[in-house]
């Protein structure tokens, strides 16, 4: 069995191997054996071989947060069928850049026939961050105000278009004219391109000065403090994550003048927590998956061979969407 494996912390391009006579997983008593058809790259998985991320798996390990593939084994009493088509969340220090991964039931999700391979891979963390940001930490309600920012990434580009399924007003930021343009092909009502524009003073102009009742930042940093000068009474500010690597500090004398919330949004926990309320969730991205409402946004396709080179470029901030490896 191949795979890509890290056996000491450093920059992917360093440490990042691809083996050819890896043992084949072990099964546990609640896991089931799936063939990897496609994994999606995520930034985390960077600093992860870096030994720079929150978690710190113990060395060798093997990257890969999101795969789809078939189930080719399971246990007994299991849920799921050999020959089923499924996407999963493999556990650290057991990846899913290998041919074959063994994974938790309760992190492995079925998915309709139609679903191609690379979009399933795409789905999960995104989505999933996604649903559980607008519909049940801001409550998002139809006819509301939804700025969303990096409007072209993996989590924008699923805000927008569940905030769209939503029945929200939908405006979105993006750094450059073909992010901008990719944010209204995902359905934005108003794509701002940043580097050229103020998105304080057009979504205040769009609003007749009320603001956007609903913000979620990704980003961080100099985004969340404009956001605050942009956000409407009532209004719900979606802390996702912190792209720029800046943590911005909150003045609550703004927050109770203003009167508005800053909301966490971590669904990672939520997930650990909540997994039969994760089920459910998926059950609705499925339906609106079929529906036509979602659809991941792929940058592009890599070989298996072609993972340092694919997470390089994801390094650089160059690419928007998700970047996916198919086996």
């Amino acid at each position: 069995m191949k795979g890509w494996i890290v056996r000491e912390l450093g920059k992917p391009n360093d440490v990042l191997k691809l083996e050819t006579n890896l043992k084949e997983p072990k099964m546990d008593n609640n896991e089931v054996l799936i063939k990897v058809e496609a994994a999606a790259l995520n930034f985390f998985e960077i600093l992860l071989c870096q030994g720079k991320y929150q978690i710190k798996p113990s060395l060798p390990f093997t990257i890969g947060a999101e795969v789809s593939g078939t189930v080719i084994k399971t246990n007994n009493n299991s849920k799921f069928e050999v020959g089923e088509r499924v996407l999963a969340l493999p556990e650290l220090p057991k990846g899913g850049l290998v041919e074959r991964v063994s994974v938790k039931e309760e992190s492995v999700h079925p998915i309709p026939d139609s679903m191609p391979w690379e979009e399933a891979a795409s789905m999960f963390i995104t989505y999933h961050t996604s649903y559980y940001a607008l519909k049940k930490r801001a409550n998002i309600k139809k006819g509301e105000v939804l700025l969303v920012h990096a409007g072209a990434g993996g989590v924008g580009s699923a805000a927008i278009q569940l905030g769209k399924a939503s029945g929200a007003y939908v405006i979105a930021t993006a750094g450059g004219e073909g992010k901008v343009k990719i944010c209204k092909e995902l359905g934005a009502d108003i794509a701002i391109n940043y580097l050229q524009e103020d998105f304080v003073k057009i979504v205040n102009r769009v609003t007749d000065g009320k603001g956007a009742d609903v913000v979620y930042d990704p980003v961080g940093g100099q985004v969340f403090e404009r956001s605050r000068k942009c956000i409407a009474f009532n209004g719900r500010i979606l802390v996702i994550g912190f792209a720029s690597d800046n943590i911005p500090s909150i003045p609550l004398n703004h927050i109770l003048v203003k009167n508005y919330s800053v909301v966490g949004v971590h669904w990672g926990y939520y997930a650990n927590v909540s997994s039969h309320a994760v089920e459910k969730d998926h059950e609705e991205l499925m339906k609106l998956y079929g529906e036509g409402k979602i659809k991941p946004l792929i940058y592009k396709n890599y070989e298996f061979t072609d993972v340092t080179n694919a997470l390089q470029l994801l390094a650089e901030r160059k690419t928007w969407g998700k970047l996916v490896v198919k086996l």
